[in-house]
């Protein structure tokens, strides 16, 4: 099985798209000759050509207002904004518009829309560039949102957002780009709203998405050398949620964390960790704890921002605290 990087898993996911559907297009800022803020469509320009790789002007309000209604007459629009963070400008479009209007139609309109968005931080990018906003819009009803932490998912969730009728809002953490897995050349898909178990363990659960799976996975590599067995489970998707895999691992460890990256006031994990409690409180041992980000705008500086976002050291010292070793 071939090993690739999280870039080129999402690359090869784009050209598919292309090859596979006549009316996919892909538009978004600097995505043509530049070839992508993060390279991720290097190379497309210049095999699709304009007409299908559609470099638009800075206004995230109109890139995705065009994927919209372009959507709504039959085509197959991947739009990318930069950043998520640049995503505030079109959240009328994204929350009042997109997720809606199948709704509002009365089941008339469809969205065919897939919505590509670099999240997180890590890349000293500053206070305006490195925030997660998933979490915001996983509460939409209408809305899909992945969030895949590895090449292998990255390319198997794409498959499955392009069958959707409704938009998707796919997200891509800066900081996974470069990290390798191992990727089958034969098809394969994975289901969206089932989450996956990365690592069995007995002592304790680690729910999380995104970077902080891989935050994760160091941390329960460092915990097995304490004698600590940690599963990790990485939920995929926010919207739709698997609560399901969530409490079944809760019943075989009874005790957990939820970890994400973003901050910890109004975090999702809040939404996951109040689920655990209304669907599994017998199976409990020890309250649920949550590891998020520090409550203070993303710092520009490499010390300061390692200590605004979760690491593994954090994760290890919560696991010690809940389990009391």
């Amino acid at each position: 099985m071939p090993e690739i990087n999280y870039r080129d898993a999402m690359n090869r996911a784009l050209r598919e798209a292309l090859d596979e559907n006549e009316v996919a297009y892909i538009i978004g800022e600097d995505i043509g000759p530049y070839g992508g803020t993060y390279a991720v469509t290097q190379g497309l320009y210049d095999e699709y050509g304009p007409s299908r790789i559609k470099d638009a002007p800075l206004s995230e309000s109109a890139i995705v207002g065009a994927g919209i209604g372009s959507a709504l007459l039959g085509m197959k629009p991947i739009v990318e904004i930069m950043t998520i963070n640049f995503s505030l400008l079109a959240m009328d479009q994204i929350v009042n518009h997109a997720a809606k209007l199948r709704y509002m139609s009365a089941g008339k309109m469809e969205v065919p829309l897939i919505i590509r968005m670099v999240t997180g931080g890590g890349a000293q990018l500053g206070a305006t560039h490195s925030q997660n906003f998933e979490g915001w819009y996983a509460s939409v009803p209408g809305l899909t949102v992945v969030a895949p932490s590895t090449p292998y998912d990255a390319l198997g969730l794409f498959r499955t957002s392009r069958a959707m009728r409704d938009p998707v809002i796919f997200v891509e953490h800066a900081m996974l780009y470069s990290v390798r897995g191992d990727v089958p050349e034969e098809h394969y898909s994975i289901p969206i709203g089932m989450a996956d178990v990365k690592k069995s363990g007995d002592d304790v659960t680690i729910v999380a998405h995104s970077r902080m799976v891989n935050v994760a996975m160091g941390a329960a590599q460092e915990l097995e050398r304490m004698g600590i067995s940690a599963e990790i489970v990485d939920l995929r998707s926010l919207r739709p949620l698997d609560m399901d895999t969530v409490i079944k691992s809760v019943e075989k460890t009874h005790n957990v964390i939820v970890l994400e990256e973003t901050w910890k006031t109004g975090g999702f994990g809040g939404e996951i960790a109040s689920q655990i409690v209304e669907k599994g409180f017998n199976f409990l041992d020890s309250p649920v704890m949550r590891i998020g980000g520090e409550d203070v705008p993303a710092p520009y500086t490499y010390v300061l921002e390692g200590l605004a976002f979760p690491d593994i050291e954090r994760v290890i010292n919560g696991v010690r605290s809940l389990l009391g070793r």
